[in-house]
């Protein structure tokens, strides 16, 4: 059997397959049937700044907010309490052997953060800060957007001593320079990519509808061609998120350079078994191949190391508009 064994955020994996953050990781019941399954480690759900900020105002109903509280989700509509939360983490550490990283999702910088420091002294082994906002100010330039993130990053990191990675959108005007001041802010690692949700049109009853589309392999182009430009260009770890379906798809982006790759979709719709599929269709494709561990392969077709590092950038989309032809 091949060796899966890798490394991410300074962690030992047994597999360099993560569950991420989802339903199915805010159940010790079912992290544990992918602990069984061979998952290298789990990204919990969300613990949310909106959740965080309610929960803070309504044990302190006497003072007065300003409305404040009308815009933020209810109580009830989130998972876990903030305290629910960090049990959740405890029960964990106490119950799996794999490594459990609590997420911690937010758009402006505050005392919120501070909630990193909990989740540390929970027992999370590192925290993944998902930085999810949708900039709609056509007045707001993207280098403010820019330094609002990083700001959220130096205020999380002089929280806490445990691995950060940031789960990062894929519409930042230059991901490579973007990775690189992350990189100086104090982050071991990115997550390629957060996964926006848009809205659609009915056009019968002429309404907006939301819906959440299931992932497809298609989806993982997009993380694999910015990993693979990254690769032994930053000195972070590059994980992949989205599209990540079958075997093939967690090979490419590891073949980019990724450390991990991280399930999400395929585990909703085909469940936990498919954790032990795709890990002995990776062994099959090690032993075809001719390799005994995933260090001997990851970052083999990177932009750094293939043969044509031009097809990671412009030359790629030539060739595809033009036909082929020069």
């Amino acid at each position: 059997m091949p060796n899966l064994e890798t490394r991410y955020l300074g962690l030992s994996l047994r597999s360099p397959l993560i569950a991420s953050s989802s339903p199915l990781t805010g159940s010790l019941a079912r992290i544990r049937e992918m602990e069984a399954a061979g998952i290298g480690a789990v990204v919990l759900p969300s613990l949310f700044e909106e959740q965080i900020l309610r929960e803070e105002m309504a044990e302190h109903a006497q003072q007065d907010y300003g409305g404040t509280l009308e815009g933020f989700s209810k109580l009830e509509e989130f998972r876990f309490s903030a305290r629910a939360y960090l049990d959740h983490i405890r029960a964990l550490k106490s119950s799996v052997g794999i490594p459990v990283i609590a997420s911690l999702n937010g758009a402006s910088s505050g005392w919120w953060t501070r909630y990193a420091k909990m989740l540390e002294e929970a027992g999370a082994d590192a925290l993944e800060l998902n930085i999810y906002s949708v900039p709609t100010d056509p007045d707001k330039a993207g280098a403010e957007i820019e330094m609002e993130l990083l700001d959220i990053v130096r205020l999380v990191r002089a929280q806490i001593r445990i691995p950060l990675a940031v789960k990062l959108s894929a519409f930042y005007t230059n991901i490579a320079h973007l990775a690189k001041r992350l990189q100086a802010a104090g982050i071991q690692g990115a997550v390629f990519f957060n996964r926006f949700y848009q809205p659609d049109i009915d056009v019968e009853r002429l309404t907006l509808r939301s819906g959440l589309l299931p992932g497809s392999s298609r989806d993982v182009r997009v993380p694999l061609t910015w990993i693979g430009i990254l690769y032994g260009r930053v000195g972070i770890d590059l994980a992949a998120t989205g599209g990540i379906m079958e075997a093939a798809d967690a090979i490419k982006v590891i073949l980019a350079g990724a450390q991990a790759a991280m399930l999400c979709s395929v585990l909703l719709e085909h469940g936990v078994a498919s954790v032990g599929r795709l890990l002995e269709q990776i062994a099959q494709w090690m032993r075809r191949h001719g390799y005994e561990s995933i260090e001997q392969w990851r970052g083999l077709l990177s932009q750094k190391n293939c043969a044509d590092p031009e097809s990671f950038e412009r030359a790629q989309y030539v060739a595809a508009v033009g036909g082929g032809s020069a």
